[in-house]
């Protein structure tokens, strides 16, 4: 057993000050748009790097990138940086114009009554069929915002229904970071964790999709018509990937599945050009590179925690606070929440909670997909709330005229997930099968 060392924590000190510190100064003391997006992460866990290499005399420092090299070389993080890669390329493939038409399509026949109740479903496909919250909220939220003006239905409540679906399906989907991390991170199949997910994340879904129900039948509004072309063909690579992932076929099959169909599709209907389809690729494996960035850094970074009782110490703290297997995994979740409000960067907290939630899973007996579910689910609760993450941002400057304040009493999805899964914590019995 190493030995406790409470001082070995000290580089995730450093980056929370760092990051947090200024992404404060820059949202509400400088004002700048965005700051916490402002910020570059990869300086700030270089710097958290620099503080490691610079801890613990007792180790040279060809021992410490030994250590270092044998943390970034771990196979999970090497599938994980590969899956990112091959994500991007997806992504940057088959666009985001085409998930569009889902919304069109169901908005042209559907009366106005259901159409927030469209907006949520909408929202949860598109998410779990793209991987991502922030490009659901920005394709949809400017359906939403006019949507709200010609039926009547309260701006906030449109916007923050968008919100809740496109977190569902972040929470979800194969191709998410937090799904790829999550699952990479503790060494679990995706289909397990999607499994030991969507029992959670469903009834939460249900009773979101009742509570928007009974408010659009209890606010009168006014017919809203829908005239938008849409090509529902785009839509087959994002069905492909989100039936592969759920029957289990191995995620780098359903990505190159993806990639290939989504390359003829829009090759076939001319949507793009053969060398405009090689840059798209480009781009969209480029976009990877600071999550990319960010598991190497934090990889290094927990090596040498590790090496230097860090973790140790850590355990040693939760274990005082939470007892026996349902409350690890409490402690699990609050972590992972902590580093999401320190970083307003769910994929982030995961990749950063990743190694100490491992070693919390074999200290309490917790199944890795139980493990894997537990990060990403409450990584979503936090960032689906929190008024400066990313999709609270997006959200509020697309929308129009709305605050993230009046946003939130509406965003029933992440508090329902919440109340959800501490009800699967502490009341479902879970498997003792990994």
């Amino acid at each position: 057993m190493k030995k406790s060392n409470p001082l070995a924590l000290l580089p995730i000190g450093v980056f929370l000050v760092i990051y947090l510190g200024l992404g404060l100064l820059f949202e509400y003391g400088l004002h700048i748009y965005m700051g916490f997006y402002n910020i570059p992460i990869v300086v700030a866990f270089l710097i958290a790097l620099l503080v490691a290499c610079l801890q613990n005399h007792a180790l040279s420092f060809d021992a410490k990138l030994a250590l270092m090299g044998q943390g970034i070389g771990d196979k999970n993080i090497v599938t994980m940086i590969l899956i990112f890669m091959a994500a991007g390329i997806f992504v940057g493939v088959v666009g985001r114009s085409s998930a569009e038409s889902v919304a069109y399509l169901l908005l042209s026949h559907v009366p106005s009554q259901f159409s927030v109740v469209i907006l949520f479903l909408v929202s949860c496909f598109v998410s779990l069929a793209m991987g991502t919250s922030v490009g659901t909220i920005t394709l949809i939220t400017p359906i939403a915002a006019p949507l709200a003006v010609a039926t009547g239905f309260p701006l906030p409540f449109c916007v923050a229904s968008v919100i809740g679906g496109a977190m569902f399906g972040d929470n979800l989907s194969f191709i998410s970071d937090t799904t790829i991390a999550a699952c990479n991170g503790q060494g679990c199949r995706m289909k397990d964790k999607f499994r030991e997910n969507f029992k959670i994340a469903l009834p939460a879904a249900v009773i979101t999709l009742a509570v928007i129900l009974i408010i659009s039948l209890n606010t009168p509004i006014r017919p809203f018509p829908i005239i938008k072309e849409y090509n529902l063909v785009q839509i087959i690579p994002y069905i492909l990937v989100l039936a592969g992932g759920i029957i289990g076929i191995n995620v780098f099959v359903v990505l190159l599945i993806g990639i290939v169909s989504g390359s003829v599709i829009m090759l076939a209907t001319g949507e793009i050009a053969a060398t405009s389809l090689l840059a798209n690729m480009g781009t969209g494996a480029a976009g990877m590179f600071e999550t990319t960035m960010v598991a190497i850094l934090v990889s290094a970074i927990c090596a040498l925690i590790r090496e230097y009782g860090g973790f140790e110490a850590l355990l040693r703290g939760i274990k005082k606070v939470f007892r026996g297997k349902k409350g690890g995994q409490l402690g699990m979740g609050l972590l992972v929440g902590g580093m999401d409000i320190a970083t307003a960067n769910n994929t982030v907290a995961i990749v950063m909670a990743n190694p100490i939630a491992a070693e919390m899973a074999e200290e309490y007996g917790i199944t890795n997909r139980k493990t894997a579910s537990i990060l990403d689910t409450f990584s979503c609760v936090f960032q689906g709330i929190i008024p400066y993450g990313a999709q609270m941002l997006v959200a509020v400057k697309l929308g129009q005229s709305v605050t993230a304040f009046q946003i939130i009493p509406y965003l029933f999805y992440p508090f329902l997930l919440l109340i959800s899964t501490l009800a699967f914590i502490f009341i479902v019995p879970e498997k003792s099968k990994k």
